[in-house]
């Protein structure tokens, strides 16, 4: 997808941030919208469907919280990248946007070349799923779904089947925040009752066998897979 197809939606209440911000996108190829509060964001959204969606957290009529949770309720809207850019760093508040239905947090204020390449990253995603095969490859590891096997840097890994399970749906949407609630819904379902442990268990031999920096941790949510 070329960067002029993508419809970034970024949401704020400071003009600066819109203008500064939305400046540094536009200048990197990228088609975007701006809001200036929630309520606007959610009619955008419904309108033009784009790919990311970038919100602030603070803003009138109605806040990033609210506005996300409305727009995941969108059937259409299920595979938009969702994060929010605020200033708020304190964890109630991230917690809160995670359970809103959002994809990944960024604290204001952040560098333009750092915002630039948090916004490829997530929008790697799109690429990846483009791809209607059972193989899918992110950097240098290749996931094979029909046979159970993954290659990384040429050699071939046979993983038990929670664990590819669960490698494969960290993987399915690189830099999603998978909550753990969630991660046993959809690893375990209704095998047998499992407790948290298991998951932290899993992820640690995973890490074991295809390095520390594949799968990141978000205290008090869940995980993550990172390209």
């Amino acid at each position: 997808m070329k960067k002029k197809d993508i419809q970034i939606l970024l949401v704020d209440d400071e003009p600066d941030i819109l203008e500064i911000v939305g400046y540094n996108l536009s200048s990197e190829g990228y088609n975007v919208i701006t809001a200036d509060n929630g309520a606007d964001a959610v009619k955008i959204a419904k309108k033009k469907k784009p790919h990311l969606i970038i919100l602030d957290v603070m803003m009138p009529e109605m806040d990033g919280i609210e506005a996300c949770e409305q727009i995941r309720k969108m059937p259409d809207m299920e595979g938009t990248i969702i994060t929010f850019l605020t200033a708020r760093g304190e964890d109630y508040s991230q917690m809160a946007g995670f359970d809103a239905g959002a994809d990944d947090y960024i604290t204001k204020p952040i560098k333009p070349k750092v915002l630039l390449s948090k916004v490829k990253a997530l929008l790697r995603r799109y690429r990846e799923e483009d791809i209607s095969s059972n193989i899918v490859k992110l950097g240098d590891i290749t996931i094979n779904r029909e046979e159970y096997k993954i290659v990384q840097n040429g050699e071939e890994m046979a993983l038990p089947r929670k664990e590819f399970e669960l490698l494969s749906l960290l993987a399915s949407k690189p830099g999603k925040v998978f909550k753990r609630e969630d991660i046993l819904d959809n690893v375990w379902g209704n095998d047998i009752v499992v407790g948290g442990r298991t998951i932290d268990v899993h992820i640690r031999k995973l890490r074991e066998k295809i390095g520390d920096d594949k799968i990141k941790t978000i205290k008090g949510v869940g995980y993550k897979f990172v390209v």
